[in-house]
């Protein structure tokens, strides 16, 4: 039996690892109804919670349901034990509400901190069975038993797998990526306008310009006319004629 049991412990884990990303160590939220009746059949929690579920745990609970267990004298037992455990910060610290209301404010929905949640309450456990990707867990005979899928949670991954929903995961890395970005979720960009950094000016700017110069025009040569002498050819007769001198008057 105790082979079986742990075997459909592992296949219900796996399930929640596989489509709303569970890891270890596994977060166990735990109210006084749930202390009690693991004191009422002699269980140890802590010694037997991470060997069913086959993983490191952190057990934990809130203020609101060791509040609720002061108010109870007949569970001064199951106080003892819940008090053990780490407390998890919730919204009611100045005016305290009860333990099932609580809890189901810490999920916030869609249970984005992937608690498991050990309980015998039977109204906290149909409220649980209405959010998808909660895990419960409670005592029978003697055992803890970690309880199957919700149908809540099974028609949301198969919703997931056609295509029609994104798993909690997926929503929480969205709207981190939007916030980044500065996207509302009207899809309109919010926040301030980003101001230039002032950065020195680029050296080559501050050159002065050089003025350009209108094209210089070739200079034209003037060509010097050549005097050419007549060279006067001498006759044959050697010397040239002579002249007679004029007659006295």
């Amino acid at each position: 039996m105790t082979i079986k049991r742990q075997k459909k412990a592992k296949k219900n884990i796996n399930f929640y690892k596989h489509n709303f990303s569970f890891r270890e160590p596994f977060q166990i939220l735990i109210d006084g109804t749930f202390c009690q009746a693991a004191l009422k059949n002699k269980i140890q929690i802590k010694e037997q919670m991470p060997k069913y579920l086959m993983g490191e745990v952190q057990l934990c609970t809130t203020n609101c349901a060791l509040k609720e267990l002061e108010s109870l004298k007949d569970l001064y037992g199951a106080k003892l034990i819940l008090q053990r455990y780490q407390v998890r910060n919730c919204k009611h610290f100045k005016n305290p509400v009860s333990a099932s209301e609580c809890l189901l404010s810490m999920l916030e929905g869609s249970n984005p901190h992937h608690y498991f949640v050990a309980t015998q309450d039977q109204e906290l456990t149909a409220g649980l069975k209405k959010i998808p990707g909660v895990p419960l867990m409670y005592i029978i005979v003697n055992t803890i038993v970690l309880d199957k899928p919700s149908q809540c949670s099974v028609s949301h991954v198969e919703a997931v797998a056609l295509g029609e929903m994104v798993t909690p995961a997926q929503q929480q890395s969205i709207n981190s990526l939007k916030e980044v970005q500065g996207i509302g979720q009207d899809g309109e960009r919010r926040g301030k306008k980003r101001k230039r950094k002032i950065s020195n000016p680029n050296p080559l700017s501050c050159l002065k310009k050089k003025k350009k110069q209108p094209p210089t025009q070739p200079l034209k040569t003037e060509k010097k006319k050549r005097n050419r002498q007549r060279k006067r050819s001498k006759p044959e007769g050697g010397e040239g004629p002579s002249l007679k001198p004029l007659p006295n008057p």
